[in-house]
């Protein structure tokens, strides 16, 4: 895309906490994450990368003017687009995977060798996939206030119906471990503060006011609390102030993203 692009003027690097992890991650590395600091699918890549201890070479790329070198990576131009042995491989839930396979003697497993609940945390990540985050850009890109509190309950229902499947335990979606189900969430779970700046907030109810539904959402609490507090999670996140510029846009519904176009159009994840 041309220097004209409208979301091209956005910060250029990661900044808190995250910064210092693209800093000690700077050095040239045959294992190449291409990247867009603010981007919650590269997030999830860059969380397992930090869990597994994996080394890599960050590379911060601006989506919106794509180098020559990305494009001959991945034809379409997104991030993340893994490079492994000057192979590419792009899709933020097969890099997931591949990162666990690939290096299979790195802790901590992100997943289990039960098949029965590695098609679960399949299935798990299809629904984050095909309903949660389809039903956070329809409701942050929604205009005005007919219809909106219909797009509002959507999340939220979704959201209870992911949470009803975890383990009573706690504190992480399958028990005491973080696995990749976990990291395949979390980036939206860290964002939806962006409702509360944007569209009235979102109404998870606050401790002892869930009514009917105050176990579920004390159960989604102790996991977001505890998803907030790893490691992996805060160093591989930026400063607030420079994503609100970004969602701006899609609560505007002015961004031009092909996430954001998706949900124009009606369609899922691109």
């Amino acid at each position: 895309m041309g220097e004209d692009h409208p979301d091209a003027d956005l910060h250029p690097e990661a900044t808190g906490l995250a910064a210092a992890t693209v800093k000690a991650h700077s050095a040239e590395h045959p294992l190449k994450l291409h990247s867009g600091w603010f981007c919650p699918f590269v997030q999830r890549v860059w969380i397992a990368l930090e869990e597994k201890a994996i080394a890599y070479q960050y590379i911060e790329v601006n989506p919106y003017h794509k180098p020559e070198s990305l494009l001959k990576l991945n034809p379409r131009g997104l991030v993340p687009t893994l490079q492994y042995d000057n192979k590419p491989l792009y899709e933020s839930t097969v890099l997931c995977e591949f990162l666990e396979e690939a290096y299979p003697n790195y802790a901590p497993q992100l997943l289990t060798e039960d098949p029965y609940e590695r098609a679960r945390t399949r299935i798990w990540t299809d629904f984050v996939t095909s309903r949660i985050i389809p039903a956070f850009h329809r409701f942050l890109q929604h205009q005005g206030t007919d219809g909106l509190e219909v797009k509002r309950d959507e999340l939220l229902g979704y959201l209870k119906q992911f949470t009803r499947e975890m383990s009573p335990s706690g504190p992480f979606f399958n028990g005491p471990e973080f696995q990749l189900i976990d990291i395949i969430i979390a980036p939206w779970a860290l964002r939806l503060w962006v409702f509360d700046h944007f569209k009235g907030g979102l109404g998870v109810p606050e401790r002892g006011k869930g009514g009917e539904d105050e176990e579920v959402w004390g159960r989604w609490r102790m996991w977001l609390e505890a998803i907030e507090q790893r490691k992996s999670v805060k160093e591989t996140t930026s400063d607030r102030e420079h994503y609100l510029p970004i969602y701006q846009r899609y609560a505007d519904d002015k961004a031009q993203s092909e996430l954001a176009k998706a949900t124009r159009e009606g369609r899922g994840v691109p």
